[in-house]
């Protein structure tokens, strides 16, 4: 096992987004990475940092997420240095996070290469995903922007897909390869195809790159963002002139997914590497990859979670999520998702699970935003 941080690296960790397709679990005071999905006694957003630290230090690891969230981080991670957590007003996607970890970093250290990696995915394979990440620190180096992409086990249809195209022959690099393109969720045949042709990965949102390099990306493709955080991040560490300057600045930030403003531009330019991971990765994206993941993967098992849950099935299979106390009773039914919380229930199928996301749409637009 390796301990030692890697040189020049700092993780950026953006904790932001509420996860609505595990609604009614994650609500915006309870988001998805503050839950432990996975019973391993942790929250997703504790994992994530117990897998950074031993790769950058506990010095070394920055937090973005919501002002309501501070309180919530911070119990969670008490060894996160106060310098390292950045406070936004209000979410304005991943361009505005990322980027504004990466201007304040630039700042602080020059040259310095950063890791974004979300707060609620589930990694495992401390191994091979440190390797993953020595690669794309050794391509970021060489002036590329990295991601890693994850060689699929299956034609999933929630996930997005890279491209891969040659091998760019990095010194210290061997995996990476070029990205062709990004392509968005596919149909189950276009997946099964993407699988089939091995030239495709997962795209796990995550991005590796020096903070220079990065900030030039989105000055060419987001002048006015770019600008904004250039602004935000010279304010940043003087306590008298950052809150006045998030309270002008943050508003006007444009909201774009670091996807579009700097991975995609830079594929299209030949100047982004991925580098294929092999440890075993999931998003936890709604409650059927819920179900898969504590049932490990047997679809006639009924997971349940909930300290105090009281489930009594009969053939039954799918996911229990109990937050009550209620004794919940399944006879006969297949695939199901019940998710019981002291105020709202959820029952679907793991084959509709996509689509919870339109009842939290629903909800909002009706005015219930209690139960959101």
């Amino acid at each position: 096992m390796h301990d030692d941080p890697l040189d020049r690296f700092y993780s950026v960790i953006p904790a932001g987004g509420i996860g609505s397709r595990l609604w009614p679990l994650s609500r915006a005071d309870a988001p998805k990475f503050l839950h432990d999905l996975t019973g391993s006694g942790h929250t997703l957003l504790r994992d994530t940092w117990n897998r950074l630290v031993p790769l950058a230090g506990d010095q070394r690891v920055m937090v973005v997420t919501g002002r309501a969230h501070r309180a919530a981080v911070e119990a969670q991670l008490p060894e996160l240095a106060d310098a390292n957590v950045v406070l936004e007003s209000e979410p304005r996607d991943s361009s505005a996070a990322i980027g504004l970890a990466a201007a304040i970093l630039e700042r602080r250290e020059p040259g310095v290469i950063i890791g974004s990696f979300a707060a609620d995915h589930v990694i495992s394979g401390s191994e091979l995903f440190r390797a993953a990440v020595v690669e794309a620190i050794a391509a970021a180096d060489a002036g590329f922007i990295a991601t890693i992409g994850i060689t699929p086990t299956e034609p999933a249809v929630g996930f997005g897909y890279i491209h891969t195209g040659d091998e760019l022959g990095v010194t210290d690099a061997p995996s990476a390869l070029a990205v062709r393109s990004f392509v968005e969720k596919p149909d189950l045949e276009t997946a099964r195809d993407y699988v089939e042709s091995g030239t495709y990965l997962w795209n796990a949102g995550m991005f590796i790159a020096r903070a220079d390099r990065l900030l030039e990306e989105l000055a060419s493709t987001q002048p006015e963002l770019h600008a904004g955080l250039l602004e935000l991040a010279e304010a940043w560490d003087d306590p008298a002139l950052r809150g006045p300057a998030v309270d002008r600045i943050w508003p006007t930030l444009t909201k774009i997914a670091i996807d579009y403003s700097v991975a995609e531009p830079a594929a299209a330019r030949g100047r982004l590497a991925v580098i294929p991971g092999r440890f075993v990765w999931d998003d936890v994206g709604d409650f059927a990859s819920l179900a898969k993941l504590n049932s490990a993967g047997r679809a006639s098992d009924l997971a349940i979670l909930g300290e105090n849950a009281r489930v009594l099935s009969d053939a039954s299979s799918g996911i229990v999520v109990s937050r009550s106390n209620r004794v919940i009773s399944l006879i006969g039914v297949q695939d199901i998702v019940v998710v019981d919380t002291p105020d709202a229930l959820l029952v679907t199928t793991s084959a509709h699970a996509q689509r919870v996301k339109a009842v939290v749409d629903a909800l909002r637009l009706g005015g219930s935003s209690d139960v959101l």
